[in-house]
């Protein structure tokens, strides 16, 4: 269990560090507006874009990961297939948010669909 509670912290980590290529690129659109950050992220292009959609997807898919995993552990699931899908779901969501800062968007898009039917095939183990 200590292995899928690693990887459960890592899944919390992740919105917080995607939010440093956010900070950036807001920085070199004329200064971080930390009066109003949302409006300011709403206008960034570019690189900017992308990294304020992958800080989002973060923490949208955290959620999802939680819960399976949180369901597993209540139902006392936890077993070597919850625990490889939950080391796959992370390498996967660091590979998200890597190829959605540098433009790549098909492989952007299977990383995250790895990432979503690893948090499924661990909620699967709960029954």
């Amino acid at each position: 269990m200590t292995t899928l509670l690693i990887c459960l912290f890592i899944a919390m980590l992740l919105p917080y560090l995607a939010k440093g290529p956010v900070a950036v690129a807001m920085a070199k659109a004329g200064g971080y507006d930390n009066a109003h950050p949302r409006d300011q992220q709403s206008k960034l292009t570019g690189f900017g874009a992308r990294a304020v959609a992958g800080h989002q997807n973060a923490f949208e898919s955290l959620l999802i990961f939680g819960l399976a995993v949180v369901t597993v552990i209540a139902t006392n699931s936890v077993n070597e297939t919850a625990v490889i899908f939950a080391i796959v779901h992370v390498i996967a969501r660091i590979a998200y948010q890597v190829l959605y800062l540098i433009d790549k968007g098909t492989l952007r898009s299977l990383s995250w669909f790895v990432a979503i039917i690893s948090s499924f095939t661990i909620f699967c183990q709960a029954f």
